[in-house]
């Protein structure tokens, strides 16, 4: 990993293109499904934006490792470190947050910018559809679901980058198709709080309690259960 300063810039530059593209899925399925003429066949959407998902994620892995292991996930980052896996310590953590947070404000600009009018209502983030404390309950226990099984895929699932990428994909999806009745859900506060700005309510408690609060939480347990009950793979040694 580089320098916390350095990787927080990246991290901050790959949120803002995620949050920017990720956004826009909804719309690039529909698009997809009425150019193939599947949209009204009930299974077709979710096979799409599960490939558009595939596609972007396996771009964004290259992204990411191209910039020395960027991150737009805040809760991904605190489950591995939870883990006890990576470079990360507190203090680069509490510089790649608000980085991620910021450069995800800017893509969530950019696309409401950037989509023509008629498409605007197609691109949103999350939001709460039950009272506070069940969508606070529920983003908690999907944030958990969604980085537990990535450390197992990542730390302990297949060799190859390709399977574990379509895993992943898989995972989300089903995860987001179930918490869409709750919290959107994000998964991501960083996410969730370039959408929060671009609303105008990133600065409510409802927004931390939820989106934050319940997300790191969750994260947390789920790194340290992991590590309970699965070991870490062995660090490689570069031979010199």
């Amino acid at each position: 990993m580089k320098g916390p300063i350095k990787i927080a810039i990246a991290d901050m530059l790959i949120s803002f293109m995620w949050v920017f593209c990720s956004s826009a899925f909804g719309l690039l399925t529909y698009f997809i499904a009425t150019a193939a003429g599947v949209q009204t066949v009930p299974w077709a959407s979710i096979v799409i934006i599960t490939v558009v998902f595939f596609v972007f994620l396996s771009i964004f892995n290259i992204i990411g490792g191209f910039l020395g292991g960027a991150s737009f996930d805040p809760a991904s980052t605190t489950a591995f470190y939870a883990a006890g896996s990576g470079a990360d310590t507190l203090i680069s953590m509490a510089l790649r947050f608000p980085a991620q947070a910021f450069g995800a404000v800017g893509g969530a600009l950019a696309i409401m910018e950037a989509i023509p009018e008629q498409y605007k209502h197609m691109i949103e983030g999350p939001s709460v559809k039950v009272d506070t404390h069940t969508g606070a309950f529920a983003e908690g226990v999907l944030t958990f679901a969604i980085t537990f099984i990535v450390l197992l895929i990542m730390l302990r699932g297949p060799q190859s980058e390709i399977f574990k990428t379509w895993f992943l994909s898989i995972v989300i999806v089903t995860l987001v198709t179930f918490g869409s009745a709750y919290t959107g859900p994000s998964m991501n506060p960083a996410f969730a709080f370039g959408w929060a700005y671009v609303h105008n309510q990133h600065a409510t408690w409802d927004h931390f309690y939820i989106y934050w609060i319940c997300p790191f939480i969750g994260a947390t347990l789920a790194g340290w259960v992991f590590r309970q009950f699965f070991s870490l793979p062995p660090v490689k040694v570069k031979k010199t």
